[in-house]
Parts: structure tokens; sequence; C-alpha cells
């Protein structure tokens, strides 16, 4: 067994400070469990200054070469983000015989199978655990607890910054403007907040778990993305009133027409257990044809449970390293497979309609949902909205097709003023 292992870190941010905290925190429990020391060797920042605190604990530098070239570092933990120049530092760590441990979800949903297949060439562990759900342990689960299962269903709340502002939409009534407001003063979402709310950063994290459950390559171009920008409070009003919580999903099905993989918001039963999940914690719910439903909860961010999963992988390297077997569970997308067709995929809708307030009108709708072969579960006709009335719509599953040929229907019809909005429903069991 070695001696001592040591850390580079690649970043002394919120989650390589973490890093640092929970090391020393739990140093003594995470000794033993390794069985020898191990210590952060050094780390790399822009600005040594701002970073002074970290000084009295570790190296730091503004060269990641004095990490990627210190040939008594076993281990480097990339903590940086985004693509470059993180995707280049990993690459040449392998390629310098180092393991790599990241929490990097735009470098594995983009860049999976290079970095894999380094790893498989220098003979060298790649762990990527806290690349999705913070805290939450899933890939893990995926790749080692639930490999004998034949994974068919994977749903997500998997940003906590789009289910903080829609838990607030829905339980204080704020308007999508004031709570992303609310968001950004708290520190859950950045001043640009495109990634989450137009939902790339779910897409990202769909793309590695469909992959790893499906066992074939799901890119982030495979998604299908669709964000929270037009949720407004009358959709939360109307979700309530029917039964239905609103949640951004991370959606991926491997079904007999191919894999499925999509992001958008949803209107999800009250009775399902995702519709509870709340504020910045995720939730991942899967079924296994062997181990039924199961799900992953926990906190989807932040400096020490993201802190969690990266020691995790760290501990499972070290392990690796005392019994000198590395690669245990490469890539494991073995299979190619299709990707579901469009007009294969189905689901049912919520409709909101502005429409004229006078006699007729819900028939002549009626109608047009009949010669596009939609079959309806509701309709609710409410509010006011000045001269105007609001009909709401709940339809049964539906493809593709049938949803752009009633948006035609509805447009050409001279008593609908709008469509206000169109949101995928999840039907409770049993309707």
């Amino acid at each position: 067994m070695v001696k001592k292992i040591k850390l580079g870190l690649l970043g002394g941010g919120t989650v390589g400070t973490g890093v640092i905290k929970v090391l020393q925190d739990n140093y003594h429990d995470i000794k033993e469990k390794i069985g020898c020391d191990i210590e952060v060797s050094k780390v790399l920042v822009r600005n040594v200054e701002k970073h002074r605190a970290l000084s009295d604990m570790v190296t730091l530098t503004t060269n990641a070469d004095d990490i990627l070239e210190d040939k008594e570092i076993d281990i480097v933990v990339e903590l940086l983000g985004g693509i470059h120049p993180a995707l280049e530092y990993m690459l040449k760590a392998m390629n310098n015989g180092k393991h790599v441990v990241t929490a990097n979800k735009d470098v594995v949903a983009q860049f999976g199978k290079d970095v894999f297949d380094a790893a498989e060439k220098n003979d060298v562990d790649f762990m990527f655990e806290a690349s999705v759900g913070g805290g939450i342990p899933i890939i893990t689960p995926l790749k080692q607890s639930l490999t004998a299962n034949k994974i068919t269903d994977l749903i997500g709340i998997v940003n906590g910054t789009t289910n903080y502002m829609l838990t607030k939409m829905a339980e204080q009534g704020m308007d999508y403007a004031t709570a992303l407001q609310r968001a950004q003063a708290k520190g859950y979402a950045e001043a640009d907040p495109t990634a989450d709310v137009e939902g790339l950063d779910a897409a990202r994290k769909v793309a590695i778990l469909s992959s790893i459950a499906f066992n074939t390559r799901i890119s982030l171009d495979d998604v299908k993305v669709e964000g929270i920008t037009k949720i407004t409070p009358e959709d939360i009003s109307y979700a309530k009133e029917l039964g239905f919580a609103v949640k951004l999903l991370a959606v991926a099905k491997n079904t007999k027409d191919g894999i499925d993989v999509r992001v958008h918001p949803t209107f999800l039963p009250k009775s399902h257990p995702l519709a509870s999940v709340r504020n910045v914690y995720n939730a991942v719910f899967i079924h296994g044809n062997a181990v039924g439903d199961t799900m992953f909860y926990g906190r989807g961010a932040g400096e020490k449970p993201t802190a969690s999963a990266v020691l995790a992988d760290i501990i499972d390297v070290a392990r690796d390293m005392g019994k000198d077997r590395f690669g245990r569970i490469r890539c494991t997308c073995y299979e190619e497979k299709k990707l579901c067709p469009p007009d294969k995929v189905r689901s049912g809708y919520y409709i909101r309609l502005l429409v004229e307030d006078k006699p007729g009108v819900l028939g002549a709708i009626a109608t047009a949902f009949g010669e596009s072969e939609i079959s309806l579960h509701s309709v609710i006709q409410k509010r006011k909205v000045a001269d105007r009335s609001e009909i709401v719509a709940i339809t049964h599953d539906v493809n593709n097709s049938q949803i752009e040929d009633i948006k035609v229907r509805l447009n050409n019809l001279d008593v609908v003023s709008e469509i206000s909005n169109m949101i995928r429903v999840i039907m409770p069991q049993g309707d």
C-alpha cells in the first residue's frame, strides 16, 4: 500500500474549498477507510491573493503544470467547470498516469468518450459522481447497485435553481421574474441564468444519466429541451386546482421504438414522489425490471454536498490504488441504440387558450380536437381576461403530429385569440 496519497485540485472555488474542509473534518474516518494517509498537496487558482485563506493548508499555484507534471501527485481533481481548458487538463493528467475525479457535467456530457478512451489507454480511473445531483449518489448506484437491472425509466428533478423558482411560484404566488430575482439574490441562480432556466443544465445531466442507464451513448444534441421561461402564475394556479405540481423534469425512457430523452416543464400528479421535492433539492426516480421503483433524493448542489460526492470518488480511487487495480467500471456505453422518433413519443398536454366570450366556442374547440383525433380528459372555463374567456384543456396521451395539428387548427379558429401555453402532463395512474 502507498504511504500517502497526494491530491492536486484544479480549482479552489466553492467545491474545492468544500473538498478541503470535508477532508479535514472527516480525516480520521477517511484515512481508516482508505488504509493510508491522504492530503491535498496543491491547488490551482486564478488569483493567489484571493485564496490566501487556503495558503496555510495547501500550496497554491496559478500554473496547471505544477499539478499535472508533479510526479508525486496521484489524483487530479478537476473542479474548474466548463469545457476548456478543463478537458485538456484532464487528458494531460491521464496521459501522465494520474487518476482523475471531476464534477464537470459539461465535459462528461459532451466529451465523455474522449475521456473514457484516455482512461482506458492509460489504465487509470476516471470518476464523475459529482457531475450530476450534487451530493446525491446516483452515478455509482446506476453503475454498480442497479447494474443487474434493465432500466426502462429515469425521471428526475436535477436542477435546483428551477426547482426553487417553481416552488416559490407555487407556494408564494410569485411570477417568473420575481422568482428568478429571488433565486439570484440567494445565490442559487447566476447573473446569466440561461443554462438553468432554459433547461440546458438539466439536459447535460440527463444525457449522462441516460447513457449509463441504457448502456448507449447519448449526447447533449440528442436531448429535446424546453425551459421554464413561459411558465406563468396562471399555469401554476390551474395545476394546483387540477391536482398537479409543475416541475422541470429530465425524462429518459428506453422504449421499444428507441431511446426517448427530453427536458421540459411538466404537470406532475401530486401523488407522484417527485411532486413533493421542494426548493433546491434534487431527486431521481428510476424504474428497473428487477428492483421496481426507487428514488434518490438530496441536495443537488452546494459546497459540502458536492464535496461529499467528490471525496467518495477519491476514496474509491485510493482503494483501487491500494490493490493496484484500476478501471473496475469502464465506460458502459457498449450498445448502439436508436433514438425514439418524435411521433412515437406520447404525452398528455395541458393547453390554455384565450377565446372569445360567446356561445358556441366550446363546441368549436371540441370539434377541432376531434378532427385532430385528440381525446380530452377534462375542459374547464373559469377566468375572464378583459372581454375574453380562458379555457383550459387536459388531453389524454397524444403524439407530436397530433399536437402540431391541433396548434394549426386552434390558430385558424376565429374564436381563439391565442394559445397561451402548452405543457406536458403525466396523468395519475388509473386515469
